[in-house]
Parts: structure tokens; sequence; C-alpha cells
């Protein structure tokens, strides 16, 4: 054997690396396609269900082999995460013995040098296989069925009913297909079965799970997943929330990360988007055991912000040096690192030059973009607090939320016309602007003639925010901008989704819709020629495959088809902010 695949990752870096294409996979798995090219080899990978029956099929593609000799496809079966059951290797092809029953698994394969038909030759394979595995040269289509023995066209013809009955589905959508399917691939494909807490999760990608200790769920970006999934799984939606929630540490806040072996950042949080996510899956689904179960957490997050995280009454970043579990090395904890990181914009150059207070272990900066999530949180909170009858807790969280809202009112700049963070050392206000400068229409703490002004003025501003591709990170005419690296001048879905959730409040419609328009332009450029979904993109071309530090199937990109969706299925009513 000249090489051995022993694993395929969306997005693997490197030029010895595996290109996978993904395409269709149903939100329940009924069925899945992706294109994978190795060593010059290419195969299309498809999956179907049969009742209880699984079916793989395998079909080569035109390809340009590295190799004389064709590929061998080997199928390893065995029990994953050490539960309990056997498997052994028969004459017909694999058995697996498990608490719930026995299930045979059967291989066929085609060749068609001879155009023959049968079942997986019983061969010796030089490979690192460990356990019994059915093994096939690809020389024609290759399949597995569990259960019952299937000749080919059998399984082809149960992968042929399961593709329609998706297409089906999917056109159900009608105008909004192709936005349902980009979402749909972007959440499913990066949803997993997490062994240790024994429950369905969507962590941010494969690759970072992969090196994350099996999984990690980020604050903000496991929020966005749940209303990524509402799309078309509630149930994907509720435990992607709830997990989340789960996550929260001692001190009463969900962590910037909790990831596989028990590991979280006890000093930090990420952006506080966790109640207006709740509240709007509430208001499509109308659970309220819903909201009930998720109340508890989300309050004593909010409860944490303003009792943790608060300078003179303004809201900071901040990381605490007393919270570091002897088990993770992280040299950001208890320092200015640490406490940017909890913006979850890690190198954005608002920071630059911001001040920590090692003794109250924040940052001393006012953040706009913190003010207006947070008074959002709290409005959001409120209102659930009414739905479950929570009288006292609405009026606390309505009086938190007019003492934010009346201390955001102060960093408003009539001369700039935007809300301005404030440098808290230097009691300057800061003239760096980044969409979260546009987050107190989020929070609907603006009057319409401010939220007027922001649009005209800055970011309908060509100089600043708008053009081809939009938002950049930071404003164009930064010094910053040029650098498109990460958070320095780069576009990111959740900043315009979250700039976008605010304009439905105050802009008119043909803003959003052009707004819409142009977040949906750039998703498109890379997913129509790679069927990547990617963390961040350029703002100069729309690109984002020319630098290793955006991963090509991150699901939070697919936020950016989530506003076209939003658009068309759930129009604004603009300008009904107070």
């Amino acid at each position: 054997m000249d090489s051995f695949l022993p694993d395929v990752l969306i997005g693997r870096l490197g030029k010895a690396a595996e290109q996978v294409r993904p395409g269709p996979h149903a939100w329940d798995g009924s069925y899945t396609s992706l294109e994978l090219t190795w060593r010059g080899t290419s195969l299309r990978i498809e999956s179907a269900h049969a009742g209880d029956d699984l079916v793989l099929l395998v079909t080569p593609l035109a390809s340009q082999p590295k190799s004389y000799l064709p590929p061998t496809l080997i199928f390893s079966v065995n029990f994953l995460w050490n539960r309990p059951g056997s498997v052994v290797r028969i004459s017909t092809g694999i058995e697996a013995h498990g608490p719930m029953g026995t299930v045979p698994i059967f291989c066929v394969a085609s060749n068609e040098i001879n155009n023959t038909h049968s079942t997986c030759p019983d061969i010796d394979v030089n490979t690192p296989v460990t356990g019994p595995f059915l093994a096939a040269d690809v020389t024609g289509p290759v399949a597995i069925s569990t259960g019952h023995a299937r000749t080919l066209a059998q399984i082809q013809s149960i992968v042929d009913q399961q593709h329609h009955a998706y297409q089906h589905v999917l056109e159900a959508a009608g105008p909004s297909a192709p936005l349902v399917e980009a979402i749909q691939a972007a959440i499913a494909w990066n949803t997993i079965y997490e062994p240790e807490e024994h429950r369905v999760i969507t962590p941010v990608a494969r690759g970072w799970s992969n090196g994350w200790g099996g999984y990690v769920l980020f604050d903000w970006d496991t929020f966005f997943a749940a209303s990524l999934s509402a799309v078309g799984s509630r149930d994907l939606a509720y435990a992607n929330a709830l997990e989340i929630l789960r996550s929260e540490t001692p001190a009463g806040f969900v962590p910037n990360f909790a990831r596989g072996g028990g590991w979280k950042s006890f000093d930090r949080s990420e952006p506080p988007v966790g109640a207006i996510t709740v509240l709007s899956l509430y208001q499509k689904f109308h659970d309220r055991w819903f909201i009930a179960d998720a109340f508890v957490p989300l309050l004593r997050w909010n409860r944490w912000w303003s009792e943790h995280r608060s300078i003179d009454g303004y809201l900071t970043w901040g990381s605490d040096d007393e919270n570091r579990p002897e088990n993770i090395d992280d040299s950001s904890i208890g320092k200015r690192d640490g406490a940017v990181l909890e913006s979850g914009l890690d190198n954005s150059p608002m920071y630059d030059g911001a001040t920590y207070n090692s003794q109250t272990h924040q940052l001393e900066f006012a953040d706009v973009g913190l003010m207006g999530m947070y008074i959002a949180d709290c409005d959001a909170l409120a209102t659930m607090a009414e739905a479950l009858g929570k009288t006292g807790e609405a009026a606390e969280l309505r009086d938190r939320s007019r003492r934010y809202r009346s201390k955001l009112a102060t960093l408003w700049s009539e001369k700039d016309g935007i809300f301005l963070n404030k440098d808290l050392h230097t009691g300057e206000f800061s003239h760096r602007l980044s969409p979260t400068n546009f987050y107190p229409l989020l929070g609907e703490a603006a009057t319409q003639q401010q939220a007027d002004r922001m649009i005209r003025e800055h970011l309908l501003n060509t100089n600043e925010f708008w053009g081809q591709y939009v938002l950049p990170s930071i404003a164009r005419n930064d010094p910053a901008f040029k650098d498109q690296k990460y958070w320095r001048g780069r576009i990111w879905g959740p900043l315009n989704y979250l700039v976008y959730l605010g304009l439905r409040k105050y802009a008119s419609r043909q803003v959003t819709d052009e707004f819409a328009q142009k977040s949906n332009e750039l998703f498109q450029q890379v997913w129509t020629a790679n069927r990547h979904v990617h963390e961040n993109y350029n703002a100069n071309t729309g690109l984002a495959d020319e630098v290793d530090s955006s991963d090509r199937f991150y699901h939070w990109g697919a936020l950016l088809e989530l506003i076209p969706y939003m658009q068309q299925t759930e129009p604004p009513k603009s300008g009904t902010a107070k």
C-alpha cells in the first residue's frame, strides 16, 4: 500500500491534504453526499437510510490518479466510544453484536472493466486498520448495506429515493431554497454526537473539534448555531442553545469555550447573545418549557455582567486571574489578552492601546457593542420573565435595561453622528469604528434620528463600511483595514448578522434589502466555487481561501445566508424602534 487516508476533514490544509466538497446533508441524516479527492482519485460518497438500515454508496468520478493500481476502499466496522459489543468477520460480511441485537453488514462491488457485480472479495490488505473490515478495489461503484444483503441496483435505488425526498423538502422552501440548502449543509455537516455528555451538538467546525479534544463549543458561536439550526430543525436549535447554557461556570457565566475533557474558560465569557437567541426560538416555536429551562442560567449570566464587568456604570471586557484551573495552560488568563478574547474579536484594532487593570481584571474601555448587546439581553430576558409570570425578575431586568440604556446615551457623539467607545483610562473617546458601533440599534438604544445619521453617515459611507463587500470588521479608512488579518478588516458573518438585527428595527426596507443582497452575494461567491463556508472573508476581494486563518467550513459563515433568508421569510417592520 502506497498510502492510507485514515480520516477525512473538510478544509484540511496542506499540499497533500484531501479535498472535500460537501454536498447535500439532510437534517436527520437520511441522505448525505460529498465528493472526495485525494492523490488524484475522486469519489462521490453518499449515504441513505432504509428504515433502520444504512446504505453507503461510493462512486468513482473522473480522476487522474497518481498510481497505476486502482484505489482500495476499506470499510472498517467497530463500536465507538468504548460502547459494549463485538464485531466478527463472517463469510458473507461482518456481524456486529451489541445490546440492541445483531446487525449484519454486507458489501457489494462492481467491476466496470468486465461489467460484473459481486460481493466484496475476502482479500488481505496491508492496512493499519484494526478489527474486521471489508475491502474492494474501486473499479466501479462500491456499496455497503446493513440489515439485509442488497444488490448494487437496490442500494442505488435507496440512495436515489432519499435524494429525491431531500430535494422535495428543499423545494418546499420556494425562492429561499438555495439559502436553506447552504445553511443546512453548514450546520448538518458540523453536527456530531458527543459521547462525554451523551448529546448532539454543533461545534464550529470539524477541524476545530479534531484539535480540541473531540469537540469545542464557543459561547456566541453556539447560540448562532441554534439560530441557524432553527431554519430546519427545532430540536437541534434547542439542543445547541441549552447545551451551551449547560456549560455555565460556577461563577454564573457562559464561558468563552467549553471543550473535550471538561476544560472550559473560567476566567472569561463572550458576547451576551444568548437571551435574544432563546427568545427568537420561543417566538418561532412557542414551547414554553424551553424558555423555562433556559431562563435561570440566562438570568445568572445577565446579573454576572453587571456585577463583574462594570466600571462607573459602563460595561467592559475582562479576564479574572483568580479563576485559573490547574489543568489549563492559558497564558492569556488574567491578562489584557484574555480580556480582549472575551469580546470575541480577538485582534480587533478597536482595543489597540486599551489599558487592562490587573486589580479589577477589566479592560478600562467602555464598549458600545457590549452595551448594545447587553441591553438587548436585558429586554429579551424581561420578555421571557413576563411570559413565565416572573414579575419580580421582569421588573429587575427592565430597570437594568433602563440604567444601561441611559449610560449608553452618554457615548453618543453629536459631532460624529454615532455612538463611540470610550477609553476609561484617559477619558477620551475612540474614533476607531467597527460594526459593533451599530449595536445600539440592536438594543433599541438610539432614537430614530440618531439611527438615521448612523446609517446615512457611516453604514452607507463607502469610505467606512459600504461597498461591494460588507461589512469590514474595521472601517475602510482605518489604518488597520489594510491588514486584512482576522478581525483587522476582514468580513465576519456574526457582525453582519447582529448589525442586520438592529437595522430591522430602524432602517428602510431598501437598506435592509440591499444589505441582505450583499451578504448573500459575498457568501455565494465562494460557496458556488468551492462549497466552502468561511470563518471570515476578504473585504477587498470577497475571497477567503487566500489566508490560513479562515476555516473553510465554519458554521457561522452561513449567517450571511440567514440574513437574506430572514429578509425573505420574515420581512422586517422597519422603523418600529422606540
